[in-house]
C-alpha cells in the first residue's frame, strides 16, 4: 500500500475513531508525515517521488540519513524547512529502524547540550520535538519506535519560549499539540494564522488541503474546524 493510501486509511480511521470517542478535536490523522510543507526553493533531502508517496524508486542511502538531515538543519533557521526536512527523514526512517535510532539520538543529543548552554540554540528543541512526534505517528506509538517514551510538547514549547515571536514554529507547534487540549493547541494556531499575514510563504501552508481538494485546508485543521467535513473526503 503507497504512502497516499495509508495517510487516507489513517486519516478516515482517526475522523471516526474521534467520533466513537466523543473526542473534542478535529485531528485528522498523521499531519506531521502525509502532507508536505512548501519550502520554496530552500535545500531539504532528496526527493525522487512526486507529491508526497515514497514511490519505491528513491535510491536514496538512508545510511547517510542523520549525517544528511543534520546537514540540512544545521544551516537553515526557517522552521518550515526543519518540518520538511524532519518530514522526509522519518518516511526514509520508516525503511531502515537502525538509521531511524541513529538519527533521534543525534537528534535528543542536541537538546542535552543546549540545555546547558548559556545561548541555547531553539532549533534543537524544535528539532527534537518534531522528530519525536513524527515517529510517534507513522512508527507507532509502541513497540520498536525509539521515541516511543518521548513527548515533543514540552520540547516545542521550549523552542518557541527561546526562538521569541515565530508564526512557522507557531505553526508547528499547532500541529504538534493537536492531540493535547484545546487551551494548549489555540493559542499556537492563532499566533501561526496571524503571523501569515506577512509570511507568504506561511500563508502558502496554511491555505493548502491536507489530502485533497475535498479535504480540510491546513489552517481549519489547526484552528480544530468541524471535523464532518473530513468525511466527504
Amino acid at each position: 500500500m503507497h504512502l497516499k493510501q495509508l495517510c487516507a486509511v489513517r486519516y478516515t480511521l482517526a475522523f471516526f475513531s474521534a467520533l466513537f470517542l466523543l473526542a473534542n478535536s478535529a485531528f485528522a490523522g498523521p499531519v506531521l508525515i502525509c502532507h508536505p510543507f512548501d519550502i520554496g526553493n530552500a535545500k531539504s533531502l532528496p526527493w525522487i517521488s512526486h507529491d508526497w508517496n515514497l514511490s519505491g524508486s528513491e535510491n536514496y542511502d538512508t545510511r547517510n540519513l542523520s549525517s544528511d538531515t543534520l546537514a540540512i538543519l544545521d544551516a537553515s533557521q526557517s522552521p518550515l524547512v526543519h518540518m520538511e526536512t524532519l518530514r522526509r527523514a522519518t518516511l526514509y526512517a520508516r525503511k531502515d529502524p537502525l538509521a531511524a535510532k541513529q538519527l533521534l539520538v543525534k537528534i535528543v543529543a542536541r537538546v542535552q547540550d543546549n540545555e546547558a548552554s548559556a545561548k541555547p540554540n531553539p532549533f534543537a528543541f524544535f528539532d527534537a520535538a518534531y522528530l519525536a512526534e513524527a515517529y510517534k505517528q507513522w512508527l507507532g506509538e509502541k513497540g520498536d519506535n525509539p521515541a516511543g517514551n518521548l513527548s515533543g510538547v514540552a520540547w516545542i514549547e521550549k523552542a518557541i519560549q527561546i526562538r521569541g515571536a515565530d508564526p512557522q514554529m507557531e505553526f508547528a507547534a499547532a500541529l504538534i499539540t493537536l492531540r493535547e487540549p484545546e487551551s494548549v493547541s489555540a493559542p499556537h494556531a492563532q499566533k501561526a494564522i496571524q503571523g501569515a499575514q506577512t509570511d507568504a510563504l506561511l500563508a502558502s501552508n496554511l491555505k493548502s488541503h491536507f489530502l485533497g481538494a475535498q479535504s480540510q485546508t491546513m489552517a481549519e485543521i489547526i484552528r480544530r474546524s468541524d471535523p464532518a467535513k473530513i468525511a466527504k473526503n
